[in-house]
Formats: structure tokens, sequence, C-alpha cells
């Protein structure tokens, strides 16, 4: 039994776009996520990218490694769609129950949960203290920073220990970006710049997604202490920020976003999952640069926040 990858939810934006892209780039099952409409989600996955996802900002097409293609009948089989909720732990559970069945226990030094990408999120754009709601604030908190800890709870067991045999993945991307790590596992947790503390210097506003957002770094460096007593370096935990990506989430601001930086949900994917393989970028645009810089060692990655382009996001 192979190890395997982790996306939550995975039924639209970039959680759908890591889920085909893990699919087709790696040989590892993938287990991705969905509140409802599960055959939706699958069939969403599975499916060739239409031309309109891959636009910019600026109507031209972004060049992405991997090709905009239906999955095969092989990359059919290792995915696997199951229900969850980020508001309701019991969906968690059965979750990790049956994904403690797709990978038994017997085997489980060697299918070990590999990558987990928990990226649940919901904005609401307060701009002054009296647009403050309770009802606002307890659901952006359960979504942004609830969700992601209770995710932890019951899908951490599945990550690799001390004891775990090495090496924990067998190279299947020969170097490209796209590729995983195989010296490390990763739980990566979606952030947000806003959730930086000391960037915060003028605008101010945005208080329970800044603030939920500032929780999920303090969790992914408190996360990654726990994992280094436990797991050493074979398992680290970051949080990312994938830049303005054209999602419902960030609707609203489509217009306002300076020219070559509002992403699609697409390339924000690729983008990402090489920052995980520890690459950077140059450049701050679709179109400011495209070298690779060196690659970040695992002692540089772990438990801190990492933009789309490999840069670190201060606390």
């Amino acid at each position: 039994m192979p190890p395997w990858t982790l996306v939550t939810p995975a039924s639209r934006g970039i959680g759908l776009e890591l889920a085909r892209r893990l699919l087709r780039t790696t040989d590892l099952p993938v287990v991705a996520t969905a509140r409802k409409d599960l055959d939706q989600a699958r069939e969403g996955i599975l499916r060739k990218r239409q031309d309109d996802e891959e636009r910019s900002d600026d109507g031209a097409v972004q060049q992405l490694t991997s090709t905009a293609r239906e999955a095969s009948s092989e990359e059919e089989g290792r995915l696997k769609v199951l229900r969850v909720d980020v508001c309701d732990e019991d969906t968690m559970g059965t979750a990790a129950s049956e994904c403690s069945k797709l990978f038994p226990s017997s085997d489980q030094q060697q299918a070990h949960l590999h990558a987990s990408f928990i990226l649940p999120g919901i904005l609401y754009p307060e701009k002054s203290p009296s647009h403050l709601d309770a009802a606002n604030l307890q659901h952006a908190f359960q979504i942004n920073t609830i969700g992601p800890l209770l995710m932890l709870k019951h899908f951490s067991p599945f990550l690799p220990k001390k004891v775990t045999p090495t090496p924990l993945l067998q190279s299947t991307g020969g170097g490209d970006p796209a590729g995983l790590p195989t010296d490390h596992a990763t739980w990566a947790t979606m952030s947000a710049r806003v959730g930086s503390i000391t960037d915060n210097n003028a605008l101010g506003g945005w208080y329970s997604y800044r603030s939920s957002k500032a929780a999920v770094n303090q969790i992914t460096k408190s996360f990654d202490n726990y994992l280094s007593a436990n797991s050493g370096d074979k398992t680290i935990a970051l949080s990312l920020h994938p830049g303005t990506v054209k999602t419902g989430l960030s609707e609203g601001f489509w217009r306002t976003t300076p020219k070559g930086k509002l992403f699609t949900p697409g390339f924000a994917a690729e983008r990402l999952l090489g920052v995980v393989n520890g690459v950077g970028w140059e450049g701050d645009t679709v179109g400011g640069g495209g070298e690779q810089k060196m690659q970040k060692s695992v002692a540089e990655m772990r438990g801190r926040c990492w933009d789309w382009r490999g840069t670190e996001v201060p606390p």
C-alpha cells in the first residue's frame, strides 16, 4: 500500500486544482473531500480543465507544467472522494475511519499520509468595529481555524513517525516542482498574508479573517513543534498564502487587484505544490519572472508561512 495524499475541501477552487494536479503528477492515492455532491466533486477532479479556467486577469492563458487533460482510468482508480464538513466534527471522524480502512494499520508504516492540504476559508470583510457580527465571527473562526484544528485531531495520526522507514516516497516527479518531497511528509494549512501581524501596518479591518488566519499560523507553529518531537525531520507543518486567486472568496476584489496579481486556481495550485517541494520563484506577478530559486531545506521550511513564490510571510 503506497503513501497517500489528502485535500480538504476539493470541490472547487484551489482545492479542486490541487487534487487534479496530485492525481496527474504523482502515482499516489488522492483522498479528496467535499461537504456535499460527492459525485459532482469527483467529476470535477477527473475532467479536463477548461480553457477559461486557465486564463489570468489580463486574458492570457497561464502556462501550467501539467497537461489539462481527462484523468486516465488508472488515475481515476486512485481517487477517493469522502464527505467532510469542517463545521461538523462527526464527518471528520467518519472520514478518518474510512481512511483507516483504505490504508490499513497493518501497513501503516508504509501507507502513511504523505501530503495533506487543509484549505477551508471564508471572508467577512469588516471595515470597522461597527460591522462586527457575533454569528459571522463564530462562522469565520469555525471554518478558518477550528475546522483545520479538528482535522489535525483526526488525521495527524496517519503522518510518519520517527520510526517510519525511509525513504518515505520513491521519486516520481523527476525534480519537477510539481512533485512531492521524498524525504519528508507535509501538513499544509491555508493561511493568508493578512494573517501576518507584522504586515498589518496601515489598512487594518477584516477583523475576523485576519485574526482567524493569524491563529492558523500559530497552530502551524505549535503543531510543527509537536511533529519535531514525534516525527523528527520526517514530517513538517507549514502554512500557505496563495496570493489573490480568482475564486468565490475573493470575487469582490477581482476588479481592484493589480494587473498580473489575480491568479487562476490552477496556477495557484501549481505554485503552492512547488512551495511544498521547497522551490521558489523570482518575480511577484504572473508575468514577472519564473526562474526557480534554490531549494529550501526542511529546517528552513518547517513551522512557517510561505507565499506562492516561496517567500516567507512574517508572523
